[in-house]
Order: structure tokens, then sequence, then C-alpha cells
């Protein structure tokens, strides 16, 4: 017992320290007691904000449900990222090519996908030369109190209204209204809370 919890602060320290050289090097804001458990990737040099009393977890140590992966922040340089206070992400994939915007008190299950971009133009033509591809992007706002599932898929120009809550393993194509509840692929209305 005694060699496990010294092994666990190794472990944890080691994390720390990792992180803040990460949260640093990429400019990451963040408010007061912010928690990483397991080590966060972020890639590109958006704008990214973290309230405070927000929790990341980004290991299967974390949380086993979001599997083997990490929590992944990839942003476009012009691109803004925002996570409001006393919210919990797991293991959770979050494209920002636009903007993204997470409200308080928000819980995203593990596994889940979170993209404002498509990533590639839907025309074929198009995709043959990324330097002239045009892709679609639209902002993406889960806002407060809402709850997202594990292994959501939230795509481009959502919005998850206050309160709401999307069943686990769901696509969410479009709009959630406040205080409902949506499940299954694509998303659609269960009930009203």
């Amino acid at each position: 017992m005694i060699i496990k919890k010294i092994w666990q602060g190794i472990k944890d320290g080691y994390e720390g320290f990792i992180n803040l050289v990460i949260l640093k090097y990429r400019g990451v804001r963040r408010e007061e007691n912010v928690k990483i458990h397991g080590i966060i990737k972020i890639y590109g040099h958006g704008t990214i904000k973290i309230g405070k009393n927000t929790i990341i977890n980004s290991s299967m140590d974390a949380n086993p449900i979001g599997g083997d992966s990490r929590t992944i922040f990839s942003l476009k340089s012009d691109a803004e990222l925002s996570i409001g206070e006393d919210s919990g992400i797991s293991n959770t994939a979050i494209v920002c090519h636009s903007r993204v915007t997470i409200g308080s008190r928000v819980r995203i299950g593990g596994g889940t996908k979170i993209y404002d971009t498509d990533f590639h133009s839907l025309s074929f033509e198009e995709r043959m030369d990324y330097a002239t591809e045009t892709v679609n992007t639209k902002p993406v706002s889960i806002e407060d109190d809402a709850f997202v599932g594990a292994h959501c898929i939230i795509l481009k120009g959502v919005r998850i209204g206050q309160r709401s809550i999307v069943g686990a393993g769901s696509v969410v194509t479009k709009e959630i209204p406040d205080d409902e509840v949506w499940a299954g692929n694509p998303a659609r209305f269960i009930r009203r809370l």
C-alpha cells in the first residue's frame, strides 16, 4: 500500500510537470484549481481558456470509459477554445478550426469527439489540391450545465442548449434546445426534462 502511494505521488508529479510545460508552451490561459489527470496533448497555437475548478481526464487510469485515448486539443492558429468553470472532460478530442465554446458545469463523457470543421471539402476536385481546398467550419457551443455521454460525436455548427443531455454514442448534427434529452445516430429528440 505504501509503495502504491509513493508510485502514485511520483506519477502525479511527473504528469503535473509535463502538463505545466505543455500549457505554458501553448499559451493556455487557465484559472485557479484546474486539474489534469494524465497528460494532455495540444496541437497548434490557437487561443485556449480554461475556467476555474475544471477537471480534465487524459488517461485510461483517470477514466477507463474513454478507452486508451488522451484528451487532445487541436487548434488552427486563429481558433478559439473556451471551457467554463467547474466543467469536466474525459479523454475527449476537440478539433477547433474556428471556435468551440464549452460552458460552465458541463460534463463531457469519455471518448467524445467535438469537431467544428468538415476537415475536407465535399468536392472531390477540391480535395485533390490541399492548397486551394475550401473547408467548411462553423462554431460549436455546449452551453451551461449540459451533459454529453461517452463516445459521442458533436459536429460543426451544433449548439447544445443549457441543461440538455446527449445520450452515449450519439452523433449530434444539429441544434439541441435547452432542457431536452437527445440520443441516437443521428441524434434525435427523446423527451423534455
